[in-house]
């Protein structure tokens, strides 16, 4: 079978000659290397109205032990799959940091010290097309302790463990029971 030429194949991917260090859904209107630069002198990088009520949320997000970074970028992409990677990039830059990223309409993520689902709640409630409110809304659910299922799942198996018992015992009672009145009810 070998050289037939039936199998996988190879298909080149050529992606758009954006640079090396840039993925391909980093909209071209986002300068990546400024992002960056901003991000590392004071932890954000939006638009310069904005900034100072941005670098309150990210000095308490910092006191609540969460080192935050925020990007916010002043047109939608078509997805928000390229906010994601944009935070991905800035995630990668300032390791063990929490980035959100915020277009007027989307929001993306990264972090290496969150889940993807507290992530992706977060994101959730960040569309609210005001950077600050968003921000501090991300920041809000961070904080959120999150619903103990482990305990649940325990508590929940504990009790079918306990009812099946039970049932049991009862069971084997009234079999007992059926059996003690079968034999004084043909005695008579």
């Amino acid at each position: 079978m070998s050289g037939s030429g039936l199998g996988p194949q190879v298909v080149p991917f050529l992606a758009p000659a954006l640079g090396p260090d840039v993925p391909a859904f980093i909209p071209p209107d986002v300068d990546m290397n400024a992002v960056k630069a901003e991000v590392a002198e004071d932890g954000v990088s939006a638009p310069a109205a904005e900034e100072p009520a941005l670098l309150q949320v990210v000095e308490q997000a910092r006191q609540d032990g969460i080192d935050l970074k925020v990007v916010v970028i002043p047109s939608n992409p078509h997805i928000d799959t390229p906010l994601r990677d944009i935070a991905t990039e800035v995630g990668q830059a300032n390791p063990g940091s929490t980035v959100l990223v915020l277009s007027p309409s989307f929001a993306g993520t990264y972090s290496s010290t969150y889940d993807r689902v507290t992530l992706e709640a977060g994101e959730d409630l960040a569309k609210t097309g005001n950077p600050v409110q968003s921000t501090q809304n991300f920041v809000s659910q961070l904080n959120t302790p999150d619903f103990p299922w482990t305990g649940l799942t325990i508590g929940l198996t504990l009790v079918v463990f306990i009812a099946a018992i039970v049932t049991r015992i009862l069971q084997v009672k009234g079999k007992r029971t059926f059996v003690d009145e079968s034999a004084s009810t043909s005695e008579s």
